[in-house]
């Protein structure tokens, strides 16, 4: 490896942000506004949660995300569903939406490897899910 290299690589860094110093990422902060819109409170979903959400987001979208407050938006119905469960959802965001979300989710469940699948599946495996979504999709980890 050449060191000058890695020299340069790391005075372009923002060592204050690498650290946390300078705060959550932008794109947290986004997440959590979608959240709040169909009615989570973002403190309760862990920040590694919220980070890795914003990964297969970027992941979704070949690796850059181009419309921040789109793609949150996008993603945040299947996350709020997962996490608050058909009853809470339903009070926040009505029938409408909650039919729509619950639509989503059986067809990442059944097609397997959309980005509503890996949302639905990391809330399982962070142990974030309501229980009533397991039971309802039938979610395990095999």
């Amino acid at each position: 490896m050449d060191i000058s290299a890695g020299l340069d690589h790391l005075a372009r860094m923002d060592i204050l942000s690498v650290f946390g110093i300078r705060g959550r990422a932008k794109e947290v902060y986004r997440l959590d506004g979608a959240m709040r819109a169909f009615g989570m409170e973002p403190k309760g979903v862990p920040d590694s949660v919220k980070l890795t959400v914003l990964r297969l987001l970027k992941d979704a979208e070949g690796g850059t995300i181009a419309d921040i407050d789109a793609s949150c938006e996008r993603v945040a119905p299947v996350l709020a569903y997962c996490v608050l469960g058909r009853d809470d959802f339903d009070k926040v965001n009505g029938s409408e939406a909650t039919a729509a979300a619950e639509a989503r989710l059986r067809h990442a469940i059944d097609s397997g490897e959309s980005l509503d699948a890996r949302v639905a599946m990391l809330t399982l495996l962070a142990n974030v899910v309501e229980p009533g979504v397991v039971e309802r999709f039938d979610l395990a980890v095999d």
